[in-house]
């Protein structure tokens, strides 16, 4: 097994950079279930994060992305359940995909509630808003 950093799957995926697109392609091509592609769930995180705000990739398009990535045979995604999940519910809306990822890996240890000052993602089951600190109380 090898791993793959997030850059590899840009040029991939944007082909920015045709010589690194050509490069990266034929690496992809070489991944098998046998001898995958390892994605790290920082991996999924970051790639996410350049495709919307380095690339302007609307939330769909990115949650399809992810997807098809999912389902290409010779990569293994760390969390691949939490991955799929969260690419789901960011494609339609609401908290960041970081923002369910952290969540996802809260749940996943049981360490409940995940506590937040971000609104969008306190109103998520098991996140709450972090409690006010009522001094002049």
């Amino acid at each position: 097994m090898i791993a793959l950093d997030t850059n590899v799957l840009v040029r991939f995926l944007t082909g920015d950079d045709p010589d690194q697109q050509a490069d990266a392609s034929a690496l992809l091509e070489r991944l098998t279930p046998e001898e995958p592609g390892f994605i790290a769930r920082e991996v999924s995180v970051e790639l996410v994060w350049v495709l919307g705000h380095g690339y302007g990739l609307p939330r769909k398009r990115i949650a399809e992305i992810l997807v098809e990535l999912l389902e290409t045979r010779g990569l293994l995604f760390e969390n691949a359940v939490d991955v799929a999940h969260a690419a789901a519910a960011f494609g339609q809306g609401g908290p960041e995909f970081s923002d369910r990822m952290i969540l996802a890996a809260a749940q996943r240890m049981e360490a409940v509630p995940l506590y937040t000052f971000d609104d969008r993602l306190s109103r998520m089951r098991n996140a709450a808003l972090i409690p006010r600190n009522d001094l002049g109380a």
